[in-house]
């Protein structure tokens, strides 16, 4: 199967807003790994096999921040 990478920009406020964002993205079907990246935004990457980034998007656009937005789906090489 192939590796999928999605980035996810998501403004944390705080450390709470950290453990609800992780939590989201590691139950989510299909997700082997979840890491923070910044680089001058706080980003979230996510990396699995068939997961729906829509899904985790929408899923953090309700519960954690609204302006959540997905920024980019890829083959993870």
């Amino acid at each position: 199967m192939v590796q999928q990478k999605i980035v996810i920009e998501v403004p944390l406020h705080c450390a709470k807003c950290r453990k609800k964002i992780l939590a989201i993205c590691a139950t989510s079907d299909g997700v082997t790994s979840v890491t923070f990246q910044r680089e001058g935004k706080d980003q979230v990457m996510i990396k699995g096999e068939k997961v729906d980034s829509a899904r985790i998007t929408e899923c953090l656009r309700q519960k954690v921040n609204r302006h959540a937005k997905l920024l980019s789906v890829a083959k993870d090489e």
